[in-house]
């Protein structure tokens, strides 16, 4: 198989369970962690590798080294291995995910932007989604039953028991205490503002064709998805906090073994379901408009990546993710991508947007 993000959380579950069922890993790519790369390389002897940082590519123990974006989609290209698992995060997994499909690729995808961004450029129904709500919601969508709505859990992420008022002094580090999991920080402060929550509901959609998505806060994160059905049963999917089910489900398809330790059922008495205030996660609030035109999910995507990178290199407030995710919505209004081309361009138009404002704070 391909791993592309192979240095982050979802890569290095992906390569322990490549290890776990003798799979053949062909290529990896990371971004800048060269050092634990050429550890993956010692160990798994990939035929070719990739780095998003050029500078660092003398670095890398290995005789074929791509690099930056175009390295990454050269590299799919000659590689012989039909899965790659996208474990890339943000903007940046969406071309490879496209490339990964035109070249008749498995696309097992944990990066969740892919979707948000471009679901109607990809095949959906061929994907194998890495993430622990897709996950359940799948499992529990063999039921025959007909689907009234479907339901995913949030954490609340690290601020979940702090005042409103208190949220414009937290700091990076505040936020990247997440609760439960442990991401990457740029998904961890996306759990923070409720924007992740946001972008696996439009994943939801892209993925099983259904609108009628909510979400609630659970905060032990082992109850992954629920679905009520219309005969009024509601059927719900539970497991420790960690990625590795939902990967090994799409490495293998369908999994005949152990892979996490069972729940202490009498664990499942601290339990309980809340709403999500719309006043501490602002960013929530957009949930229906973006289910009624998933093509805002590009504006969406591109402003609030800018407001996460300012907000933990401290050039920003934390509430300001959110307030940039609105202007930029104000500013672009109704878009209607045609194309890939299309849909890179208004990303870059946002991000610019996105900048320049914040910096103008």
């Amino acid at each position: 198989m391909i791993v592309l993000g192979s240095t982050g959380s979802i890569g290095r579950n992906s390569l322990e369970l490549a290890r776990k069922f003798g799979i053949k890993v062909e290529a990896l790519s990371c971004n800048k962690n060269y050092k634990l790369l050429n550890a993956q390389i010692a160990e798994f002897r990939p035929k070719f590798v990739c780095i998003g940082d050029e500078n660092l590519k003398n670095l890398i123990t290995h005789d074929k080294v791509f690099c930056g974006a175009d390295g990454i989609l050269e590299m799919l290209e000659i590689c012989q291995s039909k899965f790659v698992i996208n474990a890339l995060v943000g903007f940046a997994g969406l071309l490879p995910s496209i490339k990964t499909q035109s070249l008749g690729k498995t696309l097992a995808l944990a990066n969740k932007e892919s979707l948000v961004v471009g679901g109607k450029f990809l095949k959906t129904k061929e994907i194998r989604a890495i993430d622990s709500e897709h996950f359940g919601l799948k499992f529990l969508l063999e039921n025959p039953t007909k689907v009234a709505n479907l339901i995913i859990t949030a954490s609340g992420g690290a601020f979940y028991q702090t005042p409103v008022k208190a949220l414009n002094s937290v700091t990076p580090q505040m936020a990247l205490k997440h609760p439960n999991w442990d991401m990457g920080a740029k998904i961890t402060i996306d759990s923070a503002t409720m924007a992740n929550k946001l972008f696996e509901i439009i994943e939801a959609y892209h993925l099983y064709g259904v609108k009628s998505v909510e979400a609630v806060i659970e905060r032990t994160s082992m109850v992954h998805a629920l679905i009520n059905f219309i005969d009024g049963s509601t059927t719900a999917h539970l497991s420790r906090a960690d990625m590795k089910l939902a990967i090994a489900w799409a490495i293998c398809g369908r999994v005949k073994e152990q892979i996490l330790k069972p729940l202490n059922l009498c664990e499942l008495a601290k339990i309980k379901f809340k709403k999500i205030s719309l006043k501490k996660y602002p960013i929530f609030s957009l949930k229906d408009e973006l289910l009624n035109n998933p093509d805002l999910g590009v504006i969406i995507n591109a402003s609030n990546e800018i407001g996460v990178e300012n907000f933990l290199n401290s050039r920003c407030k934390f509430t300001d993710i959110s307030k940039i995710v609105f202007k930029s919505l104000d500013k672009f209004g109704e878009i209607k991508p045609n194309s890939v081309q299309e849909l890179c361009e208004i990303d870059k138009k946002v991000r610019e947007f996105a900048k320049n404002e914040l910096k103008g704070n």
